[in-house]
């Protein structure tokens, strides 16, 4: 984990104050789709031979693997 922080995360954390609670609920929900498509496309790139079936398994397996691994 890289504790330095970057120059622009005081103007983040300021930008983030002046938006409301909702706006602030969409750009999570925006953020966590555009994480999802990435997340896909390397899927897809990664195993080019494999189906879209499988491409979702491999994703969910992933995810699974991933879940809750913060705590």
């Amino acid at each position: 984990m890289n504790l330095k922080q970057s120059p622009n995360h005081k103007k983040y954390l300021q930008t983030l104050v002046k938006m409301g609670a909702e706006q602030r609920l969409l750009k999570a929900f925006e953020l966590s789709a555009i994480t999802k498509t990435v997340f896909l496309k390397g899927l897809q790139k990664r195993f080019p031979h494999k189906s879209e079936k499988e491409i979702k398994e491999i994703y969910l397996q992933r995810l699974a693997t991933c879940y809750n691994r913060n705590y």
